[in-house]
Formats: C-alpha cells, structure tokens, sequence
C-alpha cells in the first residue's frame, strides 16, 4: 500500500517539475535572470568611486548598465543590473568598482569599459604568510621601490598599470601584460633583487603599453 502511494507521488510530481524547468528556460531566454553583487570598498575610495557630484557613479551605472547603491557609512557597495543590461557590461562594471576601490584612479579603471582584452587581477599580500603589519608595509616597499622605481620599471616593461594599496596589489592591462607584471611582483615578494626582476623583464618581449 505505502509503495503504491509513494509511486503516485512521484507520477504526480512529474508534471511540477516539468513547468519549474520550463519557467525556468522561459526566464533565462527573456533576459529575466537579474545579476547583483555586493562589495565593501576601503572608505577612503568613496570619494573616487562616487566622483564630483556623483559624476563617476553615473558614468560608471551608464557604462556597465547597473545601478549602484553606496552605504556611505560602512563602504558596501550594491551592484544590481537592470532589465535592459548587457551581461557582458555588468561583469565589467563590477571589475571597475574593484578596481577603483583597490586604488586605480576612475580613468585607469574606465579602461576595462573600453576594451574587452582588458582585465583585471590582484595579489593578496595575505597569500605570502607575512606575519606583521611591518613585514607587509616592506613588500609594499620592495614593489614600490624607491621613488616609485621598482613599479614604473615593471610597468614600463609589461605595459600593465599596477596599484599598490593595503594588502593588496592590483593589476589592468591584457591577461599576457597581467601575467608578466604579476611574476615580477611575486618575485620581488618571495625576495628576488630588483636587478633580478629588472633583467627578467627586459629579457622578455616588451607589450604595448597603455595610452592615458
């Protein structure tokens, strides 16, 4: 008896799962599947993310075909898009949020709208086991360099721009220009001498670097 009546049950539950999956086909083809993400920026990038009277939120909603809802009191940005919005666009207009927020100015990081070539990445100092807040703030420097040497060479000789804030280290330019800057980086993290890293890169073949 029990096993005649769980029979009906999965006969009877048939049905419903067929429709679930036909709404579910008639939403992902009508372009109803709405994407949103929520990231918490440093305080300090508010301003940049934001801009002069709001200028750069707007540029970035119209750009990426998003809106953008910033908690001004914890940093939490919400990035939802609309029903008229290119997948291809919201993926980018979370990078540039990212971007801005691990340092780049609006201008470095409008460069992902521009070309879709263009990515972005980041190193989490937190990867290198670094153990107190001097041991990071003296990668910071090695990467830096003095007078901002060590990054303006390995810019200059992967084309890639590179940001260096917090625990991080963030990168834009195509994935080959990102590969090279990021094993420069890593070099110079794990301890390698900058005359190391330098002869490393200008023994590599040079790519085209960005035009501001």
């Amino acid at each position: 008896m029990e096993e005649k009546t769980a029979g009906k049950r999965l006969i009877s539950a048939k049905p419903l799962n067929i429709i679930y999956i036909i709404i579910i086909y008639i939403i992902a083809f009508s372009g109803l599947i709405f994407m949103m993400e929520e990231i918490r920026i440093p305080m300090r990038r508010l301003g940049a993310l934001i801009g002069p009277k709001g200028s750069i939120k707007r540029e970035i909603e119209k750009l990426g075909t998003v809106t953008l809802e910033i908690d001004s009191d914890d940093g939490t940005v919400l990035i939802e898009d609309m029903a008229s919005s290119d997948a291809e666009q919201v993926l980018t207009a979370i990078k540039v949020v990212k971007a801005i927020a691990r340092g780049f100015s609006p201008e470095k990081a409008f460069k992902l709208f521009e070309d879709n070539l263009i990515s972005f990445d980041v190193i989490n100092l937190n990867e290198f086991d670094l153990k107190t807040g001097k041991a990071m703030q003296v990668k910071r420097g090695r990467v830096i360099g003095a007078e901002g040497k060590a990054r303006y060479e390995i810019e200059k000789s992967s084309g890639a721009m590179i940001s260096v804030q917090g625990k991080t280290i963030a990168f834009i330019g195509t994935l080959e220009q990102i590969d090279l800057a990021k094993r420069a980086v890593e070099m110079l993290l794990e301890g390698a001498k900058h005359s190391t890293v330098f002869g490393f890169m200008h023994n590599k073949p040079r790519t085209e670097k960005f035009e501001l």
